[in-house]
């Protein structure tokens, strides 16, 4: 097991043409995740929407993220976001140099 990371480092270089999504930690409650996109962005016509809320920062580049009630919304080094659970959104942008370094947190609602 591997005590000490970077979000800079290593996979980076990797992800040159396609978005790397890497798990950091992950149990029963939540997962911590980083995307590494590369001027990737959601299919014309395409919405995500996910069973788990999402808050998500934008480490390194910027991104353009669509939400389907809330409109466009550009995001810098250090932006952040919260989509709840079921809200529809895609990602209209990202940076490719640098490439756009996200760190996800994904987690369900307790009952």
């Amino acid at each position: 097991m591997k005590i000490k990371n970077n979000i800079f480092s290593e996979a980076i270089d990797k992800a040159t043409g396609t978005e790397l999504f890497e798990s950091l930690f992950s149990d029963e409650r939540v997962l911590i995740e980083r995307i590494v996109s590369s001027g990737e962005s959601t299919p014309d016509g395409v919405w995500l929407e996910q069973a788990k809320n999402e808050w998500v920062i934008v480490m390194q580049g910027n991104a353009v993220l669509e939400i389907e009630t809330g409109g466009l919304h550009e995001l810098q080094t250090g932006d952040y976001v919260h989509i709840p659970s079921g809200t529809k959104h895609r990602v209209v942008q990202t940076s490719e140099l640098p490439q756009c370094i996200w760190l996800a947190v994904h987690w369900k609602n307790e009952k």
